[in-house]
């Protein structure tokens, strides 16, 4: 349904050491580098997250949070790790979410600018 989401960030290089060290965890690259921006995907396609630096990033308010596909479970696990090694803040630690789904395994994090994401296998 989406081609691509794109939101903003205070310090991109900040974003590129964790981006870079999250989404590779999951199996995700960066595909782009900009003088003020980045793009992710996955190796073999398009980019599907854009991250522009801006002056004043807001992140999304309650409701809003990203969620990747991981291959498998040790994804989600290595993708929370390396998201609060490098400057993220833990939401829920990687397990299983019997309340989303019977085999639902997630991880949820904030990025140094307050996005909330995930990290999910089914």
């Amino acid at each position: 349904m989406l081609g691509h989401i794109s939101f903003g960030v205070g310090d991109i290089q900040r974003a590129a050491v964790f981006y870079d060290s999250t989404l590779a965890a999951l199996g995700y690259a960066r595909l782009w580098t900009g003088e003020k921006g980045l793009g992710y995907g996955r190796p073999d396609g398009g980019e599907k997250l854009n991250l522009f630096e801006v002056v004043a990033p807001i992140a999304p308010g309650p409701g809003f949070h990203l969620a990747f596909d991981a291959p498998d479970e040790t994804a989600v696990d290595r993708f929370h790790s390396a998201a609060l090694l490098f400057g993220g803040v833990d939401e829920g630690a990687p397990g299983l979410r019997p309340h989303y789904g019977r085999t639902y395994y997630a991880a949820f994090v904030r990025d140094p600018d307050g996005h909330k994401l995930e990290a999910v296998y089914q």
